[in-house]
């Protein structure tokens, strides 16, 4: 059964999604099978853990967060090939496996702000694209990298507005497996407030010697009152030369759709969009993945890509559906290409803020990424799992 296709019929007359099995992934992405997504951690630990980074109520848009400890974090989870740095109020776990690649990831937004993998001349190479800004009361805000963006909606059948949940910005340390000579699994976990549910949402990060893997579940407890409509998206905003020498390979007889770009509290804003401040972004990227996203999907599409070697030198927005689950994108000015792969998500997000801005500048970068504009409806005691791999294929 493919990752993320629908079961029988659970209760309340929805259907639960299935968990993936060990031969949904082949070479470069069976790493996401490797997790042990209920398990590997006492629980001890993760009181600990809880303890030291506690859950703040959670909304659609991020709340404050005490820090994480990153000398208790470092001392709790050492010998894995991680090691952690308090920046700020943030604190930054840092991953390295034995052939030189490695990846950056921050808490509790749980933004990966770098993947660096080892490259055939012996080197390592960027491959995602972050700036720094200023975000509310002028503290500085990182933007871009891979960045998950879920919705959890409750009482969407009743005449009332619908309460919605983000795990965004509420991420905890869970647990560090592996290792530097194989792969390191960083779990995250993020659960919905007291009151308002009982969904729990986990982000295994997944770093081996030739990709980086996002694994996602989100299940919605037994105990648990209410179904919860799920949609989601992940943003990766991939660093190249300049829109103008980056291809996309693999996209020929997609069906796709052009509609505005997503903005959330991660992307990187365009210069006729930078006046948009939250609570704009947290708006937009609701509408996206609420209604207006689930109405796009029903439209017809704009179009059928004819190109298998499409060129994103042009401004461009699109949702790609029908979309192959593996793709490749290019880029000649840095002689350089990464292989994306996908479970779990139906439809294909791919923009390019165009070629008249500076090569290798701010704005050299195409953001694509797998979304699931059409909510998935889990009942109590339902899951979903999705996933996303980005591969290096310069070895």
């Amino acid at each position: 059964m493919a990752f993320g296709a629908p079961t029988a019929a659970a209760p309340h007359g929805h259907a639960t999604v299935a968990p993936p099995t060990s031969s949904s992934w082949k070479h470069g992405t069976t790493l996401f099978s490797s997790s042990k997504l209920s398990g590997g951690i006492s629980g001890q630990r993760a009181r600990l853990a809880t303890a030291v980074h506690a859950l703040a109520p959670a909304t659609s848009a991020p709340a404050p967060f005490p820090p994480p400890n990153a000398e208790y974090l470092a001392a709790e989870f050492s010998g894995h090939g991680v090691t952690f740095e308090a920046v700020g109020d943030s604190c930054v776990v840092k991953m390295l496996v034995r052939n030189g690649s490695a990846a950056h990831l921050l808490l509790p937004s749980g933004l990966v702000t770098s993947y660096k993998p080892a490259m055939w001349h012996g080197a390592s190479m960027e491959v995602l694209h972050t700036t720094v800004g200023e975000g509310p009361g002028g503290m500085p805000v990182i933007r871009g990298g891979v960045s998950v963006d879920l919705r959890c909606a409750r009482g969407v059948s009743g005449d009332a507005p619908p309460s919605t949940w983000s795990p965004g910005g509420a991420w905890s340390l869970r647990d560090v497996r592996g290792g530097p000579t194989g792969s390191i699994e960083v779990e995250l976990v993020s659960v919905e407030p007291p009151g308002s549910g009982a969904a729990e949402a986990r982000c295994v990060v997944t770093l081996s010697p030739d990709a980086l893997a996002s694994e996602l579940t989100v299940t919605n407890a037994a105990s648990s009152s209410s179904p919860v409509a799920l949609s989601g998206a992940v943003s990766n905003h991939l660093r190249v030369s300049t829109p103008d020498a980056t291809y996309a390979v693999g996209l020929q007889g997609s069906d796709y759709r052009s509609r505005e770009p997503i903005l959330s509290e991660f992307s990187i804003l365009l210069p006729d969009s930078a006046r948009l401040q939250q609570p704009h972004w947290a708006k937009r990227v609701d509408m996206f993945l609420s209604g207006e996203g689930a109405a796009a999907v029903a439209q017809e599409p704009d179009g059928e890509e004819d190109d298998d070697f499409k060129h994103l030198t042009a401004e461009m927005c699109r949702i790609y559906s029908h979309a192959p689950r593996d793709f490749t994108v290019i880029d000649r000015g840095r002689r350089n290409s990464v292989c994306l792969s996908r479970r779990g998500f139906e439809e294909l997000y791919v923009f390019s803020p165009g070629s008249k801005h500076e090569w290798y500048g701010k704005y050299a970068y195409v953001c694509i990424g797998p979304a699931m504009l059409k909510p998935v409806v889990l009942a109590p005691g339902a899951t979903w799992q999705g996933a996303q791999c980005i591969r290096n294929p310069n070895l």
